[in-house]
């Protein structure tokens, strides 16, 4: 990509402030709402608090986020990725099976499991019908232990036309085994979409994850990550992360999920890599791919 100007460097530098900013704006309409709906106890803790404030402030920023990136999640489902450049032919395994949708929130990923172009072909090359419109899967099971966040999400599901498809699971990823008839080495692939920032004990869960794969399992992600390589930029996005996660739920910047992916257990192909279009003062970078197992 072309050098940046220095004005871009500023605005880039400027954007996560920016961000937060608009997230402090749904402070007061969050604690209206908390009074008006006598929920005085939320007003009470700070956890259950920011949890009712970053799901306002989300539902404005999860749909504009939802835009920006609906085709590139789309080819990645679709198996169109690879060293995280969207490509025209497919390169890897299509999304099919039994899915694990991390942290899906409101619900506005959930259509593109139904409008993922992947057709479902049974040997003698005739299609497979089923419930719901997503080809090529045959069940999502969404984890998704905000309870605030499940009228949303089944809605958004129940639109999508995957009301047999889509099941959403109230608990976290510690108690999928303990509390779900999910078991381990069941599932044909997991999508986490800028999520894992914020669940507790990253390095335990996402080793848990791992586990549910199946052998040839696919992990399709979409996360924001720790600043690599720009010693002046790291410090910056430590400083920004001081504020960050009072902001937005939790979220923390520094955290190095790339890591903790490659570190969580074997993996037969790894092909996630930061997108080559964010420039190189990027407080809020991502990694963008697929790992198989």
């Amino acid at each position: 990509m072309d050098k940046p100007t220095l004005s871009q460097v500023v605005l880039g530098l400027l954007e996560p402030w920016q961000f937060m900013l608009v997230a402090c704006s749904y402070i007061p309409s969050t604690i209206s709402h908390l009074y008006t709906t006598s929920s005085l106890t939320s007003l009470l803790s700070w956890n259950a608090f920011q949890g009712a404030w970053f799901s306002r402030f989300w539902s404005w920023a999860g749909p504009r986020i939802r835009e920006g990136n609906g085709p590139r999640i789309t080819a990645l489902l679709e198996g169109r990725v690879t060293g995280a450049q969207v490509v025209d032919e497919v390169v890897g395994e299509p999304i099919s099976g039994v899915v694990l949708d991390i942290g899906p929130g409101l619900g506005y990923w959930v259509d593109l499991y139904a409008r993922t172009d992947v057709p479902l072909v049974s040997e003698d090359d005739s299609v497979r019908r089923r419930y719901g419109k997503g080809k090529g899967i045959t069940k999502v099971y969404g984890v998704e232990p905000n309870a605030q966040s499940h009228p949303g999400l089944r809605s958004r599901a129940n639109a999508a036309g995957l009301e047999y498809v889509y099941e959403i699971l109230p608990v976290g990823i510690e108690d999928i085994a303990k509390k779900t008839a999910v078991k381990k080495g069941s599932v044909d692939a997991i999508v986490s979409l800028l999520c894992l920032c914020s669940i507790p004990e990253p390095e335990k869960n996402i080793k848990e994850l791992h586990s549910y794969l199946k052998p040839g399992g696919r992990w399709y992600l979409y996360e924001h990550v720790a600043v690599k390589g720009y010693w002046t930029i790291q410090l910056y996005q430590r400083f920004v992360n001081s504020f960050w996660p009072h902001a937005l739920g939790g979220c923390q910047l520094c955290r190095d999920t790339e890591k903790l992916l490659r570190e969580a257990g074997s993996w037969s192909k790894i092909d996630i890599a930061q997108p080559p279009i964010e420039p190189w003062h990027a407080v809020v970078p991502h990694i963008f791919g697929t790992l198989t197992k």
